[in-house]
């Protein structure tokens, strides 16, 4: 059969084919001249959705969010600036005095954060705890049958996700954790998309460890207007202790702490209820005079 075209006006037939032919070369240029122009407009469209995330991340500001926002953010943004990626997680290494826990903290998608609690509160192996704790990139294309991890690997398969990408987010000193990056297709993610994951985890990890540090004093300022607001009346219970036994202020917050332990309650309430109890008696005791 005859491949018939529509032709342009001012275009006789077959011009344009001999146009073609002395640009690219025959049938066979033009087939590749195609492809080298559909590599370089992929190539561009990563380009631009790296930078564009790149950049959301450096507009990212600590102090106007929690930690939780700004993680899921950096996970949103990992899912759109590497190749290949139809989700992605972050977590925390957080040091205890016997070592380190990995905690899945924020996903771009419901399914990465179902294969993230499969990862840490299952089976407690995978690909983000390898990275997080050996400070590498790691990467599968087939996950149902990855040996590295027997138990993970295949129950994710088997919800039709076969590639992952873990990236380190690493700081001069420490490691603070990782970015996990799934996708659903085998082999999703080469050495491009791993160095394009690297180029983004490096700012990425500045910004979740300050992010970080902002929480934790957060906390701490937290917990410092609560001691001072508490101590008043951790005082005066100190102060009807001493009166009743004559005791030191050291041997009365003693004996509060020991109640405090005994019943499992904040030192604070007891020393509230013993406060609200000894006024209580004194306007008892006032009435019947």
């Amino acid at each position: 059969m005859t491949e018939t075209r529509p032709v342009v006006p001012g275009d006789a037939p077959g011009e344009r084919d001999r146009a073609d032919t002395e640009l690219t070369g025959g049938s066979a240029g033009r087939d590749g001249s195609l492809l080298v122009r559909q590599s370089v407009d992929v190539a561009e469209i990563e380009a631009h959705d790296l930078s564009a995330s790149l950049a959301d991340l450096a507009g990212l500001v600590t102090g106007t969010m929690g930690l939780g926002e700004l993680l899921s953010r950096v996970a949103t943004y990992a899912s759109h600036a590497i190749p290949g990626a139809d989700g992605a997680g972050v977590t925390l290494l957080r040091a205890h005095g016997d070592g380190h826990d990995v905690e899945a903290l924020a996903s771009s998608a419901p399914f990465v954060a179902e294969i993230d609690e499969l990862q840490y509160r299952v089976v407690n192996e995978g690909p983000c705890i390898s990275a997080a704790l050996e400070g590498q990139t790691v990467r599968s294309g087939s996950l149902g049958g990855e040996k590295r991890w027997p138990h993970f690997g295949p129950r994710v398969g088997r919800l039709g996700v076969h590639s992952v990408l873990s990236l380190p987010l690493l700081l001069p000193d420490r490691v603070v954790g990782a970015i996990n990056v799934y996708g659903h297709a085998k082999d999703a993610f080469d050495d491009h998309a791993a160095h394009v994951g690297e180029l983004f985890a490096a700012p990425a990890a500045v910004a979740v460890h300050n992010a970080q540090v902002l929480a934790q004093a957060m906390a701490l300022t937290t917990q410092l207007q609560a001691a001072l607001s508490s101590r008043p009346v951790i005082d005066q219970a100190i102060g009807i202790l001493r009166s009743r036994s004559g005791c030191s202020a050291d041997e009365a917050f003693a004996k509060l702490r020991i109640l405090s332990q005994h019943e499992n309650t904040r030192l604070t309430t007891v020393a509230q209820r013993m406060v609200d109890e000894a006024v209580r008696r004194a306007r008892a005791h006032a009435t019947k005079l």
